[in-house]
């Protein structure tokens, strides 16, 4: 068997809310044309719950603003369902997570005291789903069970990091830049998952990381290997073995077509729409009136002028509430 990996972010350009990354690892038993049978895998799957779409697919396909949260709730909610029972020895809780506390703990989410917003008692306590009927999660959820078994694929897990500004500015204040902060939580949390199988090969597949071409350093810091072989880098790919984990890693333009990082797509988007509603819940009770955010620069700068005299009765530090470039 081989573990395959795959990796991706949302919020990497906003200056309100967090920084999410995630990933989902997979087990099968050959990696050659993985991406072209995960995805038939997953068009059957659909079919199967009587959906046109696969339940696992690009999040900006899946997702338009106003659109509603349905599509990439169904696939990351089904996904857990999955990834729990695989894991069954290893976990307490099963099924589809009922809040954000249970969400938070399936995805292994540690916010420590010291870096969490105002705003993040009001996640715990959100209700999930928050558009997904139980009656299509149900059916998606039975799809799944039923046809990986059946193409001997294991989805063994989905997690996440979630940066918000406080711990964002102060890995800037340490010396990192945007784009160094998102290849190190990336690749940690990448590190995290290959231990999951450490018999086995394994297979880390992400999108490309802003314009960073070479990622040999990162990976050989973050991977703790002492020696990683550059196997490829050219505009669109760069590929890297670690001999040391038995792994290889490949960051690709687009890499969201290929299901594992087309599920870590979804689920960082998930959480960060999740996490924009409750920040927007949480300082509109507190300025009657105030227009929502996504978060985005242009608009969060009308946000902060209009939340002006809510943040200053909140007394928050700038630097817990504001994700500086």
């Amino acid at each position: 068997m081989t573990l395959l990996i795959g990796t991706d972010e949302a919020g990497y350009g906003p200056n309100l809310g967090p920084l999410v990354v995630a990933a989902s690892a997979w087990r099968l038993s050959a990696t050659d044309a993985a991406a072209d049978s995960l995805a038939r895998m997953a068009a059957e799957i659909g079919a199967a719950a009587g959906s046109r779409q696969p339940p696992w697919a690009d999040s900006k396909q899946l997702y338009k603003p106003g659109s509603g949260l349905g599509a990439i709730e169904r696939g990351v909610l089904a996904a857990l369902a999955s990834a729990a029972m695989t894991a069954s020895a290893q976990r307490s809780s099963h099924g589809i997570p009922s809040d954000g506390a249970t969400l938070s703990s399936r995805l292994g989410i540690d916010v420590p005291v010291a870096t969490a917003p105002a705003e993040w008692p009001r996640f715990m306590a959100m209700s999930i789903p928050v558009a997904a009927t139980p009656e299509t999660l149900a059916a998606l959820a039975g799809s799944v069970a039923t046809i990986l078994p059946r193409h001997g694929v294991q989805l063994v897990a989905v997690a996440c990091r979630l940066l918000h500004p406080a711990a964002f500015n102060a890995l800037l204040d340490s010396g990192l830049n945007k784009s160094d902060i998102l290849s190190k939580t990336t690749l940690e949390l990448a590190a995290d998952l290959r231990g999951l199988a450490p018999g086995e090969p394994a297979v880390v597949w992400c999108d490309r990381h802003g314009g960073r071409k070479s990622y040999a350093a990162l990976v050989g810091r973050h991977f703790a290997a002492p020696l990683v072989r550059t196997l490829v880098e050219t505009p669109a790919t760069s590929v890297y073995e670690i001999p040391a984990a038995e792994a290889r890693i490949e960051f690709t333009v687009g890499g969201e077509a290929r299901v594992p990082v087309a599920l870590a797509s979804m689920t960082a988007k998930y959480l960060r729409e999740l996490a924009m509603a409750a920040f927007n819940a949480h300082w509109t009770a507190l300025e009657p009136g105030l227009r929502p955010t996504a978060g985005y620069p242009l608009d969060a700068r009308r946000w902060r002028a209009e939340a002006a005299a809510a943040l200053a009765r909140s007394g928050l530090p700038p630097e817990s509430l504001w994700r500086r470039a």
